[in-house]
């Protein structure tokens, strides 16, 4: 049974998001951070010939013996959106609100979580798809996430931009159910496979405030609204 996205990303509680010069890098990253125990990576339309290298990296999702969601972010057009999803992409994310793309989502079902930085941008993500990227992120600081937690209970909110890996325990504490990463993650790989481990929890469907508990098989499926 394959795991929704959202339960993934609650349980790993960060997410490498990429943004390379070029698709070999992107791939070899992504290769990389699978083997360093990473289930959820986000691949981003900044990167040239981004689609090329989504469609390199999905064969590899099963090569360690556990399944990997790889997405698409930084999608603002419905071009980017159905290319994106055409290419085999788990979930696509937008920086900001973008209509259009979640016009796509929507009709073809898929997972979206949009972008905001405003309290209503970010409720309107949320009662469309259940979660939101708050971003940019450090300008509110881990203050503004608690605060949204405290009106939007339930939802699944994922702070991305100037967070640094160290920070993240402090934006986990304040509600966050997973950390977008841009930079700063360790490059050895013995040091990229520690920080996954520390920060993982087990894997199963999103409880109260977005977070993760352990299912009876391990590895639960839910809608994503």
């Amino acid at each position: 049974m394959s795991c929704h996205p959202y339960d993934v990303m609650a349980a790993q509680r960060l997410l490498p998001v990429l943004r390379h010069p070029d698709a070999d890098e992107a791939v070899r990253h992504t290769t990389a951070l699978l083997a360093a125990g990473c289930r959820a990576v986000e691949l981003t339309t900044s990167t040239p010939a981004w689609a090329d290298a989504l469609a390199r990296t999905l064969p590899l999702r099963d090569a360690h013996g556990r399944r990997a969601v790889v997405g698409v972010g930084t999608v603002t057009t419905s071009a980017q959106a159905e290319t994106a999803l055409d290419a085999g992409a788990a979930f696509l994310i937008s920086p900001y609100p973008a209509p259009e793309v979640r016009e796509v989502a929507e009709r073809r079902e898929a997972v979206f979580i949009e972008g905001g930085f405003t309290p209503g941008e970010i409720a309107s993500a949320v009662r469309a798809a259940g979660a939101a990227k708050v971003f940019p992120a450090h300008v509110g600081g881990p203050g503004f996430i608690r605060s949204l937690r405290a009106v939007l209970p339930e939802a699944v909110l994922i702070p991305t931009g100037g967070i640094r890996p160290a920070e993240v325990p402090g934006w986990l504490a304040a509600g966050a159910t997973a950390v977008g990463i841009g930079s700063g993650l360790p490059g050895q790989p013995g040091e990229l496979a520690a920080l996954f481990a520390a920060l993982a929890q087990p894997l199963g469907p999103l409880g109260p405030a977005g977070r993760a508990g352990l299912c009876c098989d391990g590895c639960c499926a839910r809608s994503p609204r």
